[in-house]
């Protein structure tokens, strides 16, 4: 019987030992310091460890996992990867070359199962198309939120504290984590507000601002040709389709098997804050900026990032939230379909670790960085954890996985409704640090107040 790749993945996912972030430092330093030369990028597709926690990943082998979720028959792909993975520790790199490039080939060459479960749902591609199977589409957008410049603010305090939190244990099971740290209810050690996915919504905010409502994602594309010089997985691949003359959404679904992962949903966060109280207008912008990246599934999962975020500017209740925003999701796809099952998972069991349980089993064929099992993740912080940011980032790293972003949408979900604990907004300050030249250090303070005045002229 042949091994899969997700079975691999799966396996490797939950023998991998946290790095203990309290006696090691991060290496985002390292990570983000240049633009990668092709050689060296090449080897880390095949084998790195993820900077904030030292995780282990091979972002080639995630390639043929992601497509046998879609159908494919990854088998001769999969042959090759342990030969890729010899290579890449023996450092002989023209050998390399050529054995990556038969990797790819067979890659994106294999066939489709024509009956696949993938392909008994829709993957609706232009807003209309989008638009015209959402539910809430035709739901009042007139509700006027309160202390927009406060909400804005904890919002993005909440956001910036999430991600400090996951980055440093992301890339492992829950479990693991819990060997090494027991019970995780507080940063782990001193934490930066460096990552790779806050620097896309402030692409999104520089796009915005030059263009307001009219902006298209070719806009949006043009912000990460001038600004981004690095990115991983989706984003990878979507800025080298810019780069060779790609534009959306073809920039985003052109020979990425990546299009389906987390990228699109752990930033869909400012398209809610630019669109507060009004979730239709918050997903259209999402889907404007996911299209850049990625496609089908992977860009609903920003919709709802998007969704969640505006509601939670009008709404007091994760779980109404978490609710409501599925009506802004496409119907007849699977991420609606995917997340209905979660919703209905965490509406008839009160055993949170049960449900974890069954999330863990359910999307074990998935990578740690797709849309799915974060989403999981995500519905399951926000159902449990009654508002409290600690009990929920905490029900976050029991979950695993993509930490840092799912804790980031849930802090802003929460920092929007309620607030951030000192305990979590005092240690990162006024202070965000990221890769982009010309922004390596920003205010949050000034960041919020810049987002409510771009917010001001849907309101």
């Amino acid at each position: 019987m042949r091994i899969k790749a997700w079975q691999v993945e799966r396996d490797i996912r939950r023998s991998a030992v946290p790095l203990d972030r309290r006696l090691h430092p991060s290496s985002w330093s390292e990570q983000t310091a240049a633009e990668k030369g092709q050689d060296e990028m090449m080897f880390m597709l095949w084998e790195s460890r993820v900077p904030g926690s030292g995780a282990p990943e091979c972002l080639y082998r995630g390639a043929a996992q992601s497509m046998e979720n879609q159908g494919f028959d990854e088998s001769v792909a999969v042959s090759l990867i342990p030969e890729g993975l010899r290579l890449a520790r023996s450092g002989d790199a023209p050998a390399l070359r050529i054995l990556t490039a038969h990797y790819l080939d067979a890659l994106f060459a294999a066939p489709q199962d024509p009956l696949c479960s993938y392909l008994g749902f829709e993957h609706p591609v232009s807003w209309d198309e989008v638009l015209s199977r959402l539910p809430a589409a035709g739901t009042p957008q007139d509700e006027q939120p309160d202390s927009v410049e406060e909400k804005a603010l904890t919002g993005w305090v909440g956001q910036l504290a999430g991600g400090a939190f996951g980055t440093a244990i992301e890339g492992y099971t829950g479990q693991r984590i819990s060997e090494v740290y027991g019970d995780v209810r507080s940063y782990v050690t001193d934490p930066e507000t460096m990552n790779d996915d806050v620097v896309y919504e402030l692409a999104f905010l520089d796009a915005f601002e030059s263009h307001g409502r009219g902006l298209t994602s070719q806009d949006i594309a043009d912000e990460w040709l001038r600004q981004i010089p690095f990115g991983w997985s989706a984003e990878w691949i979507a800025i080298q389709n810019l780069r060779a003359g790609l534009t959306p959404p073809e920039s985003g679904s052109y020979r990425n098997p990546y299009s389906d992962w987390i990228g699109v949903q752990m930033r869909g966060m400012i398209c809610g804050m630019l669109a507060p109280g009004r979730p239709l207008e918050a997903v259209r912008l999402a889907h404007l900026d996911g299209v850049v990246s990625h496609a089908a599934n992977g860009v609903y999962g920003g919709m709802y990032a998007a969704a969640l975020t505006a509601l939670a500017y009008v709404r007091d209740d994760p779980r109404v939230v978490a609710v409501e925003a599925a009506g802004y999701l496409p119907q007849g796809s699977e991420y609606a379909a995917v997340l209905h099952e979660c919703l209905d998972m965490v509406t008839r069991e009160s055993d949170v670790s049960s449900v974890l349980a069954w999330a863990e089993q359910r999307f074990e064929q998935y990578n740690w960085i797709h849309a799915y099992p974060n989403m999981a993740a995500d519905t399951i912080s926000l159902w449990y954890g009654g508002r409290d940011m600690t009990e929920s980032f905490a029900l976050l790293a029991r979950g695993g996985l993509d930490i840092d972003c799912n804790a980031g949408l849930v802090g802003t979900v929460l920092g929007v409704m309620g607030g951030v604990p000192a305990v979590w907004a005092d240690p990162i300050g006024d202070r965000l640090e990221t890769y982009i030249p010309g922004k390596e250090r920003l205010s949050i303070h000034a960041l919020a107040e810049r987002t409510v005045r771009l917010a001001r002229g849907m309101l």
